[in-house]
């Protein structure tokens, strides 16, 4: 279980003390990298919802000339 004080990974804990000042940099590069991650995925999933409202105003668009 991953506390305040300890960092589990790959399946082992660490304490957060124990760690090397570069240990300690690359633990944070994974954070801010899963963060990005998150704030990539939100706008994929932003820009995905406005890609198939533009397709469904097309859609009702060309219908207007098919018609």
């Amino acid at each position: 279980m991953e506390t305040k004080d300890t960092v589990k990974i790959n399946d082992k804990e660490y304490k957060l003390a124990d760690l090397s000042e570069d240990a300690k940099a690359q633990l944070t590069n994974l954070r801010v990298c899963d963060a990005e991650l998150q704030r990539l995925k939100a706008q994929i999933a932003i820009v995905e919802t406005a890609k198939a409202a533009y397709g469904r105003a097309l859609t009702e668009e060309l219908s207007k000339i098919a018609n």
